[in-house]
């Protein structure tokens, strides 16, 4: 037996392997091997088998100095370590001299120049992968000479393939049932944010009703409603919830029960705002908000009695050379805060062949290669020259207009809901 002095360590040099030394360093592998898998199919955590990989190789395979990195989301991370000394490896970032260098096969990092004194104390790397792609590289030193060998290497990379394959699995199913648990939920959100808005829209001697829905995502976070009340009086409401997702779905599903419910007790359209803003506020503790415009109209009368809150001021197209009355007396949106500081509620008479249009700011946030908006003149451009269009027509003119002004070709950065009402 002799002793050959590298820095800082010596590795022990045996003699000639006799059939029996290769029988026992089998029967490690062996042990080694068996532990692994052990541990992999008794369901332990990734951290443990972390553990158990370090003083498996330890035990076994007499290795004294170990540092793993594992690929994880995009990120080389130090997942385990030992017999480094002082060096904290997991504030150690992997050396690109060894992610451009070492791919296919193991490399001895005292022929790889540059590197920093960090990782004098190691001396072979071993990458790991799968379908051509490195996951996890082990660095070791210190090791007994019976694994400096190129066989043994291999054995060390196959072990350390078993473990990475098996970690990365379980995080590809995570990542398949978390996605399949999310695509569940956005589909209930999707059947409820449907079942939120009216299967059927008014259209009788005294106006009609048109609307019409383009999500940004899957879920989005507008709502629109047309409610029949007593005495020929017709509610009309347009609503934004900041954010997306299902998380605004479950609170716009909360906000059109809160305003159903209080339609049906005859609440004023005032006291619907003030106990709305409530419920939100309740609800989302100040978090979320939820911008608004009611119209209530009465066919008798043609009043038209509404509240903005915070909204895009919706257009009323007048029968009088395209004139427009934007819509804009009311509160600040809802949710924001436990009391609204003020609330004027809006009254007008609406005259014969007006068109009123509300939407949401997806329809006027759209810019073109110049960063012009669209915004309102764009809208009122669309209505005088469809004045007497179909509602259908309308809605068309004005989506395909706002495509059209898309000319850098970023599509719609918000939903888009338009809710008209022509009146006759």
């Amino acid at each position: 037996m002799t002793f050959t002095k590298l820095p800082n360590h010596y590795i022990i040099t045996m003699p000639n392997t006799t059939p029996e030394k290769k029988l026992f360093l089998k029967e490690r592998e062996l042990g080694a091997l068996l532990e692994i898998t052990q541990a992999i199919n008794q369901d332990h955590t990734e951290a443990a088998l972390y553990r158990i990989f370090q003083f498996t190789l330890l035990g076994q395979l007499n290795i004294r100095r170990l540092v793993l990195y594992v690929l994880d989301e995009g990120q080389w991370q130090c997942m385990t370590y030992f017999g480094t000394g002082q060096v904290d490896f997991r504030q150690v970032e992997l050396p690109q001299l060894i992610t451009d260098t070492c791919i296919n096969a193991s490399c001895r990092l005292d022929e790889i120049a540059g590197l920093e004194p960090v990782w004098a104390n190691l001396e072979v790397v071993i990458p790991v992968g799968s379908n051509g792609q490195v996951l996890a590289y082990v660095f070791i030193g210190n090791a007994h000479d019976d694994y400096a060998g190129e066989e043994a290497l291999k054995f060390l990379q196959t072990l350390s393939n078993i473990l990475v394959g098996a970690i990365e699995n379980r995080r590809l199913v995570r990542q398949r049932v978390a996605s399949a648990a999310m695509r569940k939920e956005i589909e209930i959100a999707r059947e409820v944010q449907t079942m939120l808005f009216p299967q059927r829209l008014p259209n009788d001697a005294h106006l009609a009703v048109h609307a019409s829905y383009v999500p940004h995502t899957a879920v989005g976070g507008d709502y629109y409603d047309v409610v029949e009340l007593d005495g020929g009086r017709l509610l009309l409401c347009v609503a934004d919830v900041s954010g997306k997702g299902v998380a605004a779905s479950l609170l716009m599903s909360n906000f059109q029960a809160g305003l159903r419910t209080l339609l049906r007790q005859g609440a004023d359209l005032a006291t619907v705002v003030h106990e709305l803003n409530h419920l939100i506020f309740r609800n989302a503790g100040g978090d979320k908000f939820i911008t608004v415009f009611f119209g209530l109209y009465d066919r008798a009368t043609r009043e038209l009695q509404y509240v903005n809150a915070g909204h895009n001021d919706p257009l009323l197209l007048l029968d009088d050379g395209g004139a427009s009355q934007p819509l804009k007396e009311g509160t600040i949106m809802l949710g924001v805060m436990e009391e609204l500081p003020m609330l004027k509620v809006g009254h007008l008479v609406v005259p014969p062949h007006s068109l009123l249009l509300t939407y949401t700011d997806g329809l006027t946030e759209v810019f073109d290669a110049d960063q012009n908006e669209f915004g309102e003149e764009g809208v009122l451009r669309v209505l005088r020259q469809n004045r007497y269009a179909p509602l259908t027509t309308v809605h068309a003119e004005l989506l395909r207009e706002i495509t059209v002004f898309d000319q850098a070709g970023t599509g719609f950065a918000d939903d888009v809901t338009i809710l008209s009402c022509r009146f006759k």
